[in-house]
């Protein structure tokens, strides 16, 4: 038996904006693009980011605190300068978390408020 992960998705009130805020941060190609489903294949990566309108989104809360919407899934995302990759991040409409756990990896949020790390390798 072959068993292959392709794709994580990412539940949002509106899935085309997210999924075109992820293809200006990762690049890659809209390769599904239906009301409530998109579907992005980065050009650098086997794994796929889909995207499902939930009209009853909560954004999870970073850090999690009891009571709260908790954070279901992250992405980590390896960039080669952590301070380009935070501007990058940010221009593409992220916003960078109040809390930081490590020097070396920057959390921010998706315009949907899922958190996502971005890091470099030291």
């Amino acid at each position: 038996m072959h068993i292959k992960l392709t794709t994580v998705t990412l539940g949002a009130p509106d899935a085309r904006a997210l999924a075109a805020f992820y293809r200006d941060l990762l690049g890659g190609e809209l390769v599904w693009n239906d009301p409530g489903w998109v579907v992005l294949q980065s050009p650098n990566s086997a794994l796929g980011i889909a995207f499902q309108e939930e009209a009853q989104h909560r954004a999870p809360v970073w850090p999690g605190q009891a009571g709260d919407q908790q954070m279901q899934i992250h992405l980590e995302i390896r960039v080669d300068d952590l301070d380009a990759g935070v501007a990058h991040a940010l221009a593409c409409g992220a916003t960078l978390a109040h809390f930081q756990p490590q020097d070396d990896v920057r959390v921010c949020l998706d315009p949907a408020g899922h958190p996502f790390c971005l890091w470099t390798e030291t």
